[in-house]
């Protein structure tokens, strides 16, 4: 192997050899730990510490490096106090996630590290929600992202690749190209000769570093570093390397050929540099001895403190209470002025005086610039705002949410619109992986709103009509906001993005221009997770949301004998269960009605909840009225038979005469 000192003083180059040792120690001694199970699970990187010293010796401490679990170097480079290492790993209150998650998978502010999910891909486009953040504030800093050549294979790559080209975002994207993806190899994994080459597909730079061989990665990486501050753009790198043991220890290597092993041995790159620097007399046995001594004894000690930690506690009001960021909802009460507007036209007020409101609040989303989104929310907003803050995206939703996330670690707020709420599902892992446990995990928030037009009854067919709040309201750490009329949507929306955790906030198309309502002109909000009683009333309790309401109305409008009270949710997650309780055990009837389909809806939940806690109040089963058990059909008249308008009325009607 062959090094190149260049300008390197001996300082640097004694620095660079002590960040790579450090790490290769830590992980020899877990190696022991693992085998007398002291540790439960242990992913090594013995054989790649030059790529994580390089990379993070390259960067500043206040710019982000995304590292994932064969990264130590890049925690211990960073000064992450050991012990505290030691606990997470052991699932200890002093790591990074109070017991809640393992190894590597946490970040740090306080360190500007983000660590991984095991949903790979992800990471990537927060990675490039860090950078737009920089890059908007105007701040010359370089985000670093790390992945394997097995994550190259999944689509979240090629969106957030794309994205940081399309965008010119200053991504450093470092693939750790270390021969298998747990046991299949590359050959298996991709047909190009090199994974660089797969950057120039995307327009963007791309270099091949010997991952061996630290003062190559070191000074390609600070040479690219510096040329990124100065003309911000993304960059791939690949680092030719080797994965010495099984993707974790329980795998082995048993399916990797001896010859390639031994070939890759020789390759070290601790010994190789080590031998090195005593060559040039940088380094002496003595200096070295004295050396490993210090660190063996720093490893032991920090070691000492973590086994000596007692074991996590904690209380279901903790665990429970860590899901969201705790959030004092300051309302602004709405003023006199209102006028008489569309529910579309509400929404779209509500967002522009939340930009005006929020300088560092973005819009991302397809076709919501100049065109101003196909529902025309965002008409108007790139002059009033700028492309930079209304920003047109890719096709690719996964990428856009993941980052969202990347601009709420880095201090912003985003608001994501997804076309119609069905494209979601290209978007589903972000959303239910990283948004909605991050704060639970590590105490990060996750301050973005993804906006969900939905619903049916406009002929739109199967992948233009759904209503899936249902998939959000059983995850835990998401709130979803589901509004009826005008007002509500403009108040909650407002709400919903002073609010630092994640929401899904669904509107329904069918609403959108059919209904009207007097609103406040002036910015204002209202309270999350919790119900408008729209009726008062002691036969029967209505609960229903989004267009539902409107369809209870009618039917309460045609059978005024009915005494019923009628309660809009408002909000689905938090439920106001309260609300619901309280106007059962008046009525002593209950019927749930949701556009969803039946299976698994929130109306289950709330039929559930009441059985569980107003039993002795009800006089009648409780009635739940849903859409039919298949897709959204196209044809008008099968979507009518679909919907449960029809069948909210009749069952109505037979709950009254129970």
């Amino acid at each position: 192997m062959r090094y190149h000192i260049g300008d390197f003083d001996n300082e640097v180059l004694i620095q660079l050899y002590e960040r790579m040792l450090k790490p290769r120690m830590i992980e020899e001694k877990m190696l022991i730990l693992l085998r007398q199970g002291k540790i439960s699970k242990w992913f090594s990187g013995i054989g790649q510490e030059a790529i994580s010293v390089g990379v993070a010796s390259a960067l500043k401490n206040e710019e982000y490096i995304l590292p994932m679990h064969r990264n130590l170097g890049v925690f211990t480079t960073r000064k992450v106090p050991l012990n505290r290492l030691f606990a997470q790993w052991q699932g200890k209150a002093s790591g990074f996630t109070k017991g809640r998650d393992r190894s590597f998978h946490f970040g740090s502010q306080e360190h500007k590290i983000v660590g991984m999910i095991s949903h790979l891909g992800p990471q990537l486009g927060v990675a490039d929600g860090i950078a737009l953040a920089d890059s908007l504030r105007r701040k010359k800093r370089v985000t670093a992202v790390f992945t394997g050549e097995g994550a190259t294979s999944e689509g979240d790559f090629h969106e957030a690749l794309n994205v940081a080209s399309v965008w010119n975002l200053p991504v450093l994207f470092c693939i750790e190209n270390n021969g298998y993806g747990l046991s299949t190899p590359t050959n298996e994994q991709y047909n190009c000769a090199h994974l660089a080459d797969r950057a120039k597909g995307y327009g963007m730079e791309c270099r091949i570093i010997e991952g061996n061989n630290i003062l190559e990665v070191y000074s390609k990486v600070s040479e690219l570093c510096k040329a990124i501050r100065k003309r911000p753009r993304p960059v791939f790198l690949e680092f030719k390397t080797f994965r010495m043991r099984g993707h974790e220890e329980a795998s082995g290597t048993k399916y990797v050929p001896e010859k390639l092993m031994a070939k890759w041995a020789k390759k070290d790159p601790i010994s190789n540099y080590e031998a090195f620097l005593l060559d040039k007399k940088v380094l002496t046995s003595a200096y070295i001895e004295n050396l490993k001594a210090e660190i063996t004894e720093e490893i032991n000690s920090n070691l000492e403190l973590a086994f000596n930690e007692e074991p996590i506690s904690s209380t279901l009001s903790n665990e429970i209470g860590d899901v969201y960021q705790s959030f004092d909802n300051e309302i602004v009460k709405p003023s006199e002025n209102t006028s008489n507007i569309r529910f579309v036209d509400a929404i779209s007020n509500g967002l522009r005086q939340s930009m005006e409101r929020h300088n560092e609040l973005i819009i991302m989303g397809q076709d919501v610039a100049e065109y101003g989104g196909v529902f025309k929310i965002t008409e108007g907003f790139t002059k009033e705002f700028g492309r930079s803050r209304v920003r047109n995206t890719p096709i690719c939703e996964s990428a856009i949410v993941s980052a969202a996330m990347g601009l709420s670690i880095n201090g912003m707020k985003a608001v994501v619109e997804m076309q119609f709420a069905d494209f979601v599902t290209s978007g589903f892992n972000p959303v239910v992986n990283y948004l909605a446990k991050v704060h639970y995990r590590w105490g990060q928030n996750a301050d973005v709103v993804v906006r969900m037009p939905c619903g049916g009854g406009v002929g739109a067919g199967p992948f233009h009509s759904q209503t899936n709040e249902a998939w959000f309201t059983k995850t835990p750490g998401l709130k979803v906001v589901y509004p009826a009329f005008p007002k509500d949507a403009k108040g909650l929306l407002t709400s919903s993005i002073n609010d630092p955790n994640p929401v899904l906030f669904f509107e329904h198309k069918g609403l959108y221009r059919s209904v009207y309502g007097d609103v406040p002109d002036d910015y204002y909000t209202l309270p999350l997770g919790k119900a408008s009683i729209l009726r008062t009333g002691n036969a029967v309790s209505i609960v229903s949301y989004g267009a539902g309401v409107h369809w209870a109305l009618e039917a309460l409008e045609k059978h005024p004998e009915i005494d019923a009270e009628l309660i809009d949710l408002r909000t689905l997650q938090p439920l106001d269960v309260d609300t619901i309780y309280e106007s059962v055990k008046k009525t002593g009837r209950l019927i749930i009605l949701q556009e969803d389909s039946l299976f698994g809806g929130i109306a289950s939940d709330i039929s559930a909840l009441v059985m569980e806690n107003c039993f002795e109040y009800l006089d009648a089963p409780v009635k739940r009225v849903t859409s039919l058990e298949t897709p959204i059909p196209f044809a008008a008249n099968l979507e009518a038979d679909y919907l449960p308008k029809k069948r909210f009325e009749e069952t109505l009607l037979e709950l009254m005469d129970y």
